[in-house]
């Protein structure tokens, strides 16, 4: 979505839990009107922390295995992990500044 690399199902661990800086994964569908909304803010968020946080999409319709694995019954979800685990979680559309209060304590 939205400029954010993707991550797949047999690259999830690889470029998200194995990462050494907090890693925000937005899980979307093409067909899902929210995500299309959140998707330039989060990839805006991603390009204004570079180096502090790297940012990723992962379609859910095309890699089932890891949404199931972490539990994403609605989409958007965004879930920010952090050296292999979930530290945060935010589910459905929200704007910006709203996004950066819940991720900034994490980020910074």
């Amino acid at each position: 979505m939205a400029d954010l690399p993707a991550v797949t199902d047999q690259t999830f661990d690889a470029e998200v839990m194995r990462a050494t800086i907090p890693v925000l994964v937005d899980f979307w569908a093409p067909w899902c009107g929210p995500c299309r909304q959140v998707s330039p803010i989060v990839a805006q968020i991603g390009a204004e922390h570079p180096g502090t946080l790297k940012v990723v999409a992962m379609n859910v319709d095309e890699n089932p295995v890891t949404p199931q694995r972490y539990n994403i019954t609605s989409i958007p979800t965004l879930n920010l992990y952090l050296r292999g685990d979930l530290i945060h979680s935010i589910v459905g559309a929200k704007p910006k500044s709203l996004l950066l209060a819940e991720l900034s304590p994490h980020i910074t």
